[in-house]
């Protein structure tokens, strides 16, 4: 527990990573914990499109958690995306109909063998706690995707209005349900990855309604994410929480309102 002489603060600092991996030099944000006691676990959370966590205003939103106790100290990064977004987010080795993601795999080697050590070696706290991949929308699918395929370095997976929908085949083209990547990536895996899991979709993220059911498809694809999971063995709300915000939007106001639950939810303390 901390008291009001030992609150954690955030201080913000930006820094840029040679990616041999992505050929490039990528920019992100770390929000870190000072002010500590020196015996507190730490954990570590990594964020897709880190360039909207100025507009949510995650400096702020962490503070208030500490000053709360809601949340122990964790390590934030915000990865910000590139103009190859389209290319390093998706599903690693599986592009979708339009080949989005076909650098799906080079980002994921970039996370696991150039941020994570760097993020280890430059910030000045230790990382002994529990560590999260978080996202939205289309960084929301690749960080599911990262963490689903990584366990080894990932424990819980935060997706925000996620790109459920990616897809093989073009809705035109004969497209089923089957021939959605992640779920068929669900079914595939042998192994159930030790992850938790947070999704979250809003009411009014979109319109489409493939199937006519009067159901927005982004609730349907999450909904059918959760339904995979629980075939493999996952349960709610032990392993699965699924948050569904009426009125909220496919943007990052809803997912600035959003954030704190799922910051509660990875990391609140074990001690009240």
């Amino acid at each position: 527990m901390y008291t009001t002489l030992t609150l954690p603060t955030v201080i913000k600092t930006i820094h840029q990573i040679k990616s041999v991996y992505l050929k490039k030099e990528v920019e992100i944000e770390i929000f870190c914990p000072e002010n500590l006691l020196g015996n507190e676990r730490v954990n570590l959370l990594l964020i897709n499109d880190g360039q909207d966590l100025a507009q949510m205003d995650m400096e702020n939103t962490l503070n208030s958690l500490y000053e709360k106790w809601k949340i122990e100290p964790t390590v934030v990064i915000g990865i910000k995306a590139s103009a190859d977004r389209l290319l390093e987010y998706g599903i690693a080795g599986k592009p979708d109909f339009k080949k989005r993601g076909s650098k799906a795999q080079l980002y994921t080697d970039f996370i696991v063998k150039e941020l994570l050590p760097y993020v280890q070696s430059e910030v000045d706290v230790t990382i002994n706690g529990k560590r999260a991949f978080a996202g939205f929308s289309l960084g929301g699918l690749t960080a599911f995707d990262i963490a689903w395929n990584n366990d080894n370095y990932f424990d819980a997976v935060g997706v925000f209005s996620g790109s459920f929908w990616w897809r093989k085949k073009d809705l035109n083209a004969g497209y089923t349900d089957d021939d959605r990547i992640l779920h068929q990536l669900i079914r595939d895996t042998k192994t159930n990855p030790a992850l938790k899991f947070w999704l979250m979709t809003g009411t009014n993220d979109e319109t489409a309604d493939r199937n006519h059911n009067f159901i927005i498809d982004s609730i349907d694809d999450t909904i059918d994410v959760v339904k995979e999971l629980m075939k493999k063995g996952y349960q709610r709300p032990k392993d699965i929480f699924y948050f569904e915000m009426v009125g909220g939007k496919h943007d990052v106001p809803t997912w600035a309102k959003a954030m704190p639950k799922f910051l509660e939810w990875a990391f609140k303390p074990l001690i009240p």
